[in-house]
């Protein structure tokens, strides 16, 4: 007589807890996937910034600029700033920048209206960098070249 050996068979009990198992793993798996994407949506995702809102003018006194070849320019200012400004801004920065940049240009880079705009425009990065941010603005009150 020959004795064969044959594995043992399983239990209809057996089956359903490796079902039930795996079941349970991909529940925990959707939890854990639900939990992770609301603290994202809830403490990591990007907040979108807001347009800072205009708050008060305030008008320079106007400034004379010496430029290219004996000419010069008469400039007057008012800045634009923020809503967020509780306080009145010195302007001497302002003033400041716009002698650095307008000082020595020749006549003929300030006769058209693009240039003029440039010019404002590298100004008005200039003021965002010299007031962090409180000035949004520069209008022209006076722009007179001789």
């Amino acid at each position: 007589m020959s004795a064969t050996l044959t594995p043992p068979a399983t239990t209809e009990a057996e089956a359903p807890k490796k079902g039930g198992l795996v079941k349970k793993l991909l529940l925990l798996v959707v939890v854990l996937a639900v939990v992770a994407g609301a603290a994202w949506w809830f403490v990591l995702r990007p907040v979108p910034e807001t347009a800072p809102e205009p708050g008060e003018v305030m008008v320079l006194e106007p400034v004379q600029v010496n430029l290219q070849g004996g000419h010069y320019l008469r400039l007057g200012m008012a800045l634009q700033m923020t809503s967020t400004v509780a306080h009145e801004l010195d302007g001497s920065k302002a003033l400041d920048a716009a002698i650095d940049l307008f000082s020595g240009l020749p006549q003929e880079e300030l006769a058209t209206k693009k240039q003029r705009a440039d010019l404002k425009a590298e100004l008005e990065e200039e003021l965002d960098h010299r007031y962090h941010g409180e000035v949004m603005g520069v209008y022209y009150t006076e722009f007179v070249t001789q």
